[in-house]
């Protein structure tokens, strides 16, 4: 019997996951993969599927924590375009990062610290206040 390093047997490890959805858009893409640390960076665990017109698509659903992870388009690794963050990895490229928070809303919460200020009219002064 194999030990599942992940866990996911345990009890209650399927309701602690939260959905996920990869997008990208390539319009000569014929094969686009995901892999990152979620998936032991094995690009064929992760196939995206295609809508047809150049957009690619895989949903799936993470444990909370942080994730590196690349896009292998037609063979090539590179970073998601749509990545809020990267970071270098070993090979002399970039690996996005991905934050899976424990819940939407506290996903939400997370977008919403990184919006600018919606008062434009207050100046530097007041703020500091």
């Amino acid at each position: 019997m194999k030990h599942n390093h992940n866990h996911d047997n345990a009890p209650g490890a399927a309701s602690n996951l939260v959905p996920v959805r990869f997008e990208f858009t390539h319009p000569t893409a014929t094969t686009v993969c995901v892999a990152g640390t979620f998936n032991h960076w094995q690009p064929e665990a992760k196939t995206l599927h295609s809508s047809g017109v150049g957009n690619w698509w895989k949903e799936t659903a993470l444990a909370p924590g942080t994730y590196e992870y690349c896009l292998i388009v037609d063979g090539k690794w590179m970073p998601d375009p749509l990545a809020k963050e990267t970071v270098a990895n070993p090979f002399g490229g970039r690996n996005s990062v991905l934050t899976v928070a424990s819940t939407p809303t506290a996903a939400h919460r997370a977008d919403a610290e990184n919006l600018p200020l919606k008062n434009a009219n207050i100046s530097k002064t007041q703020k500091h206040e």
